[in-house]
């Protein structure tokens, strides 16, 4: 016999446990289906180099996840379930190819004097933006946090009309239009303030001179400089475990290994899912997909919309990911100074023209010459995470192509990721120890994960897309991931989806599920 659902959920990213928590508070018996052997997609937690140290799979920063609504909503019983959070008072920082570095600190005045010391019309600027940033953050983070309805986004611009008149409104369109280097060239005059906040950008698919990129280096900038950084205790991956236990204490269940193959339909209408041991599991009230556009279309078919189908076809996706995990005997040496060793994010990302060219290299098909890389160094914030005395270092590379047409450096001829892991690993490598001799002798365990590999451990990270589409501006807001369709539903009764491809998009703030699940709980 069939088992039968209020809601059934197709994976178990923080989306997913987002809406299945929210939707499990008000009475719904709900059912999350997860392929992999593990929940949270691709925020996770696990021992991928030795035996005791504890490694974030892609995401390390629980920032967003700690100021979201879901949090304020739930924190208190997600703590009652083992969530705790690891606070980062030196956030992130970047180094220079001249020995010098610049980093962003919880204390205004320390990291304001940092800027001082490169710039003082520089200082002075960011005590500014610092001063400014409350006003300027409220309709920022209405927008971004609000569902995405142009009822919604007309009332938080009335209101920012209101506070600030025709000339206000005008300004902050403008700024949610500009490039990262449009912002940071009319902003800063140092070029090293510029690389350290465009570094953000690179985070979110936003190069230098994408459109509508600015807004994530001043978010990030600002929000670091207000709050610090927020990594999970033990890992991001504690962040899920909290989830899927104040599910399974509400009724709810998490079922892994289980692939789903098949949404149900019938006259329009979703009914429920199919796995592939053949089960079929039934919904009276919604089936929700956590998954990248074109799989929905896949794993429902086509609908009756051709635009929404046309829509789910063409959706983009940002270049490729690499990640290297490695569990150290020491942290890296930064000729910078041992200053470094305090933050949680190293960026070497030394010039916006750099970045650019990364960029466009990856998009290209070609193996950047110069990788940008995110080192952090979660087990400064949490030790935790290693034996006393090691350390994990967590090395995000961006970007990267999923398909490999050449190597920008003339060095690598080879053009299959599983040749190619590693020979580009000692590129990415060989860029750290030229910024912290003596890293590689420290090196106890490795482990290199392609773009190809994040796609085949979660398939949703397409060609190693770790935010599950680009965030360019034809498709964010009420773009992302069909016009008219931002809020989560689609063509197909009782067809929900969610994850990053849906507005708000990417990041471990869990908008996408928390906000369907509030729609769908009324």
């Amino acid at each position: 016999m069939d088992e039968t659902l209020d809601g059934v959920i197709i994976g178990s990213g923080h989306n997913s446990l987002a809406c299945a928590v929210h939707l499990a508070a008000h009475g719904w018996k709900v059912g999350v289906f997860e392929r992999a052997p593990v929940a949270g997609g691709a925020v996770k937690t696990g021992e991928y180099t030795l035996p005791g140290y504890s490694h974030d799979w892609a995401a390390m920063n629980l920032s967003l996840f700690a100021g979201s609504a879901f949090f304020k909503e739930y924190g208190e019983e997600l703590g009652r379930n083992g969530l705790e959070f690891a606070p980062a008072a030196d956030c992130f920082s970047s180094v220079f190819p001249d020995g010098s570095w610049l980093g962003v600190s919880n204390d205004l005045e320390t990291t304001a004097k940092r800027i001082d010391a490169i710039s003082a019309e520089d200082g002075k600027v960011w005590r500014d933006l610092t001063a400014d940033f409350p006003a300027m953050a409220e309709p920022l983070v209405g927008l971004l946090g609000s569902p995405a309805k142009k009822r919604a986004f007309a009332y938080i611009l009335y209101k920012h009309w209101r506070k600030s008149g025709t000339n206000g409104v005008l300004d902050l369109s403008r700024f949610l239009m500009s490039s990262p280097r449009d912002w940071l060239n009319e902003t800063f005059r140092s070029p090293k303030v510029r690389a350290l906040l465009g570094a953000w950008g690179m985070h979110l698919d936003f190069a230098p001179d994408i459109s509508g990129g600015a807004l994530f280096p001043y978010l990030e900038g600002m929000a670091n400089q207000a709050f610090g950084m927020v990594l999970g205790k033990g890992g991001a991956g504690a962040a899920i475990s909290a989830m899927v236990s104040a599910l399974e204490a509400r009724g709810g269940s998490v079922t892994l290994n289980a692939e789903v193959t098949r949404i149900l339909v019938e006259n329009g209408e979703a009914k429920g899912i199919e796995l592939a041991d053949g089960r079929k599991v039934m919904a009276r009230n919604a089936v929700i997909a956590n998954v990248a556009p074109k799989a929905l279309l896949k794993l429902a078919g086509e609908t009756a919309d051709t635009r929404y189908n046309d829509g789910l076809k063409t959706f983009s996706h940002a270049p490729g990911t690499m990640m290297i995990h490695l569990a150290v005997d020491g942290l890296p040496d930064w000729s910078a100074g041992d200053e470094l060793k305090n933050f949680a994010y190293v960026h070497l990302a030394p010039e916006v023209d750099q970045m650019a060219r990364t960029y466009a290299q990856a998009q290209a098909g070609l193996l950047p010459d110069e990788p940008v890389i995110v080192c952090g160094q979660p087990t400064v914030i949490d030790p935790s995470r290693a034996p006393d005395g090691k350390h994990v270092l967590w090395l995000q590379v961006r970007m990267v192509p999923a398909v490999i047409k050449g190597d920008a450096a003339g060095q690598i001829e080879e053009t299959d990721w599983e040749t190619v892991a590693d020979k580009y690993a000692e590129r990415v490598l060989d860029f750290l120890e030229g910024y912290a001799p003596g890293t590689r002798s420290k090196i106890l365990g490795q482990h290199v994960v392609t773009p190809l590999m994040l796609e085949a451990d979660n398939p949703n990270l397409v060609g190693g897309d770790q935010i599950c589409g680009s965030h360019h501006l034809t498709q964010h807001f009420m773009f992302r991931p069909v016009r008219g369709f931002a809020d989560g539903s689609t063509p197909v009764g009782n067809l929900f989806h969610t994850g990053a491809a849906v507005w708000p998009g990417a990041g471990t703030g869990a908008g996408p599920g928390y906000q369907l699940a509030q729609k769908l709980a009324g």
